[in-house]
């Protein structure tokens, strides 16, 4: 089981893109940022640091193109900045509520799945592109306190909820800016 730890933070624009930042602490890959962008114009593209974690990526969700890129983090208790491929991209978070223990994957699939749809407009459990299992494991949710992205000069305008699909995959980040820590297992 590939097991990837950290952080999914997430928001929509007034011009119509989605950004997802995901920020892994730990995973078979080792630690690593990427961005998966859902652009105005419906096009998904994947934004990563090196081709052995964009050919996973890639592998189980869905994008039209994959740019690797060099990435800048800068990382805060309640914030992220990543600078990659001429996107420049701030999301700063609020408190998070915690859930500190960690639960069955049978839980997570069958009690969470249903609660994360209805509340979010999230899934914690499905298959990927190449038909593996995938489990969302949530320790930790944060609503967005603000968001800005920049690509090469020009703003992608304000934040805000989004609730057209990404159809990066099975699931969606939540429909508000947010950011979640998690662990996420692929089977």
């Amino acid at each position: 089981m590939d097991v990837f730890k950290g952080r999914i933070s997430s928001s929509g624009f007034s011009g119509g893109d989605r950004l997802v930042i995901g920020d892994w602490s730990e995973s078979h890959l080792g630690a690593f940022t990427n961005i998966m962008w859902a652009k105005s114009d419906g096009s998904r593209v994947l934004i990563s640091p090196s081709e052995l974690q964009a050919d996973f990526v890639s592998g189980i969700y869905n994008f039209e193109e994959v740019r690797i890129v060099d990435f800048r983090v800068d990382r805060s208790r309640r914030g992220v900045v990543v600078e990659a491929g001429g996107l420049l991209v701030s999301m700063k978070w609020g408190f998070s509520v915690p859930i500190p223990f960690p639960r069955p994957l049978w839980f997570t699939r069958l009690v969470e799945n249903p609660l994360g749809r209805v509340i979010f407009g999230s899934e914690t459990y499905g298959l990927t592109r190449d038909g593996r299992k995938e489990w969302y494991s949530v320790r930790g949710i944060a609503r967005m306190k603000s968001a800005e992205a920049i690509f090469n000069g020009d703003s992608l305008g304000k934040m805000v909820s989004f609730h057209a699909n990404s159809c990066f995959g099975f699931s969606e980040p939540p429909t508000w800016p947010s950011s979640v820590r998690l662990c996420a297992f692929i089977e």
